[in-house]
């Protein structure tokens, strides 16, 4: 595969800072980030002051730049690791990256600093093949070709929106898995990337992530927010939600989702027993939300990314709703996303 072509004014870094010190994280991305524009996003729950070292282009939004777009009384709320969302909502540009403040830049099996930038455009402007497996994965990357058997007409492939990321030392455990293997490290660096086939659903998490946001944008907003918001990790569930919703969405509109590289090196941080205890209901949860979007279908009317989120906020509504009240929030919550999205775009415009 070629190297990406990545034009400066075509890519915004969006890291949600959870963590007032963003000195090290920083000096440590440096050679990768200080070529593009940032937008941090801080966490209207932190009450520290931001550290960030300069010679990078950067915006910071803080509590009260979220309020004033949002508003007080909105369904939408940005705090936690959701405030990557925000920053997703202010880009302007049409591919976004979004790396974690827990996170290095990995090395490859040869040494070598991984530019986990160039990888996510490399795979966003390279086709996806979500409609046949090619069992030599993607392709498209040098030294790989269409397998025996793989039909002609699929080989221009589409156009791949969604591009996620993997992790090296802490790979993307629940908080089970953690507990119960809590020595259990990834070490292995995968040099692939795969297409998501179409209908096959897939976990997606935000630490490590890249999107065309013009193909994209509106499908990928916070909603779900389990209930006892004190008591539960409720965006480790968000980002597994908003996840499905888009994979759905990419299935209906003919768009690809690739996984694979590029690695990113997370940190330690955390309890595997404490997050057990907040992740327990998440984990209950997928067991009545994955069978619903297996079975979920949007009309052909639908034919952007709003549409189909909204369409999707109505299925929502009309068949989870029923089973828990939460999911009623969600769908609300989908609805304002689209019309907030279409809202700061204007303003952004005019």
């Amino acid at each position: 595969m070629s190297q990406a072509v990545i034009k400066d004014n075509e890519v915004d870094i969006v890291i949600g800072a959870l963590h007032p010190d963003l000195t090290a994280f920083m000096n440590e991305w440096r050679p990768i980030f200080s070529r593009f524009h940032l937008i941090i996003v801080k966490d209207p729950d932190l009450k520290e002051q931001l550290k960030i070292p300069e010679g990078f282009s950067v915006d910071v939004y803080e509590k009260a730049d979220i309020e004033r777009a949002v508003g007080s009384s909105s369904s939408i709320r940005f705090s936690g690791y959701s405030c990557r969302y925000f920053g997703f909502l202010v880009s302007r540009k049409k591919y976004v990256v979004c790396i974690d403040d827990d996170c290095v830049p990995a090395k490859d099996n040869a040494g070598f600093l991984v530019d986990a930038v160039a990888q996510h455009v490399t795979n966003l402007q390279t086709p996806a093949t979500p409609f046949f497996f090619n069992t030599l994965y993607d392709p498209f990357r040098k030294g790989a070709d269409f397998v025996r058997g793989y039909p002609f007409s699929l080989r221009e492939g589409v156009t791949c929106a969604l591009s996620c990321g993997l992790w090296l030392n802490l790979a993307d455990l629940d908080a089970p898995t953690q507990a119960l293997k809590p020595a259990q490290r990834n070490l292995r660096y995968v040099d692939a990337v795969l297409t998501v086939p179409a209908r096959a659903l897939v976990p997606v998490s935000g630490i490590n992530i890249a999107f065309n946001r013009e193909a994209i944008g509106p499908a990928i907003g916070p909603a779900l927010r389990l209930s006892g918001e004190g008591k539960f990790r409720w965006e480790t569930a968000e980002d597994i939600w908003c996840g499905m919703c888009v994979k759905v969405i990419c299935d209906h509109l003919g768009l690809g989702v690739k996984s694979g590289l590029p690695y990113v090196w997370r940190t330690e941080r955390g309890d595997a027993v404490e997050s057990l205890k907040k992740e327990w209901e998440g984990v209950k949860l997928m067991e009545d939300v994955v069978p619903f979007f297996q079975s979920l279908k949007l009309p052909q009317s639908a034919t952007t990314a709003e549409d189909c989120v909204v369409e999707m906020a109505k299925t929502v509504k009309e068949q989870l709703g029923k089973v828990d009240p939460m999911f009623s929030q969600a769908a609300e919550a989908m609805v304002d996303w689209v019309t907030l999205w279409k809202t700061v775009a204007s303003s952004s415009s005019s």
